[in-house]
């Protein structure tokens, strides 16, 4: 009932879809060259041959599927990949990392007639949804073609569970329509089952397979030149809640040794102006990456308000505090850090990635500080007595496992679409 009254609702809201996006582009929200997409018009031509169309809905989602990509192509080569996102933020950081046989498109609205267009144009072969962002028209109208559906890297918590049992019927029906449903963790499976999913089974998370994030080797070489003499640590993703620990932190750092740098990459870039003033407030000199400025041997703080830096950032670093743990939100990736050998610190507040976090504090790989009161001298402590180059084979175990479970994955994906077609 819930499922019949949605798609009937579909076509009315179109107008309204529309309307919103033309005020999101005027409002600056939505790249003017792409928008289109969000409506179901290619801006690129569809390739010959099989194509397995991949979303995700923002930057860290997308990239944490590139290894399930890379093993899909390896498995079945010459296979086309088609990569959707819904967060207008994350399509150039995202073109900069596609490999080959690999495109990129905004997902488009719910509405029947841009899916419709979506997927005459495309043709996908098979249909992968990841992590919590489905969208119960268009997988009603991917299944209504006999494409088939999977689901991956299904993560569900309590919160989410009981935000989505308000419209159980409608979740229940979508999540039917897949073929194959592979849950991060135990708690994500048991919540799909509740809602009414069928056979779901655990793999884990993708993000441990991932490939290192890639820096520019030119700027990689310039800024190990200019920041030789300098300790650097990074805090990755940050919010507000964080910063407010993290500001004072680095002040603890600088007033011991100007010999400390803290690189501060907020996850929205957008909210530079308002981090320049607690620093200005703080009294931390600082230089602002956005302005192509380079922080000299007096600068405290380098405020790296950019978007698709941050493989450069772990690179320069002795440690990385991993943002979203001392607030609300909830945790941020760890593994982007861990990958490339960089030791992580994170507040208590990480049930985004509460297995992932339980495995490296268990090794020994993650430092969980406190938050309120004390965190700054909590985080101070920690960053000065953490070095780079610790003992990383434990957690490169854990990244072998977590490919060969992604190559099963692929191998089963590539199964599903070859007996549909």
């Amino acid at each position: 009932m819930e499922l019949r009254a949605y798609l009937w609702l579909r076509p009315a809201l179109q107008p309204l879809m529309r309307a919103l996006l033309r005020r999101r582009l005027q409002r600056g929200k939505e790249d003017p060259a792409r928008f289109q997409e969000k409506l179901g018009v290619p801006t690129q031509p569809r390739p010959n041959g099989k194509l397995v169309w991949i979303h995700a809905v923002g930057l860290g989602e997308v990239l944490a599927l590139r290894p399930l990509v890379d093993s899909l192509q390896r498995t079945r080569p010459g296979l086309h990949v088609l990569l959707t996102s819904s967060a207008s933020s994350s399509a150039q950081v995202i073109a900069k990392n596609l490999g080959p046989d690999t495109h990129h498109q905004m997902l488009p609205l719910d509405g029947p007639a841009f899916m419709r267009r979506f997927l005459d144009h495309w043709r996908p072969d098979l249909s992968i949804w990841s992590e919590q962002d489905l969208w119960p028209g268009a997988i009603q109208d991917i299944a209504a073609r006999g494409i088939p559906l999977a689901y991956v890297n299904a993560r569900m918590n309590a919160k989410s569970l009981r935000k989505r049992a308000r419209l159980s019927g409608l979740y229940r029906d979508t999540l039917r329509c897949f073929a194959l449903i592979a849950a991060q963790d135990t708690e994500t499976a048991a919540n799909l089952r509740e809602l009414g999913a069928g056979a779901v089974r655990e793999t884990g998370s993708l993000k441990p397979a991932a490939r290192p994030l890639t820096a520019e080797s030119a700027e990689l070489s310039r800024l190990r030149h200019l920041l030789a003499e300098r300790r650097i640590w990074v805090a990755a993703s940050t919010h507000p809640d964080d910063e407010a620990a993290l500001i004072p932190a680095q002040a603890r750092l600088f007033a011991r040794s100007q010999d400390w740098l803290l690189i501060l990459t907020p996850r929205l870039p957008g909210r530079s102006p308002e981090i320049a003033k607690a620093l200005q407030a703080a009294g931390l000199p600082f230089a602002i990456r956005s302005l192509a400025e380079d922080p000299g041997p007096d600068k405290a703080v380098w405020l790296a308000d950019t978007f698709g830096e941050l493989g450069l950032w772990y690179r320069l670093a002795e440690s990385a505090f991993i943002g979203a743990s001392l607030g609300d939100v909830g945790g941020h990736n760890p593994w982007e850090a861990i990958c490339l050998g960089v030791p992580v610190l994170s507040g208590p507040h990480t049930r985004n990635f509460q297995n992932d976090y339980e495995k490296l504090r268990a090794l020994g790989l993650v430092q969980e500080v406190a938050a309120g009161a004390g965190a700054d001298l909590a985080i101070a402590k920690a960053v000065a007595r953490t070095h780079s180059g610790a003992d990383h084979e434990k957690a490169l175990l854990l990244v072998n496992a977590a490919r060969a479970e992604t190559d099963r994955l692929a191998r089963d994906l590539i199964s599903l679409m070859e007996t549909a077609g």
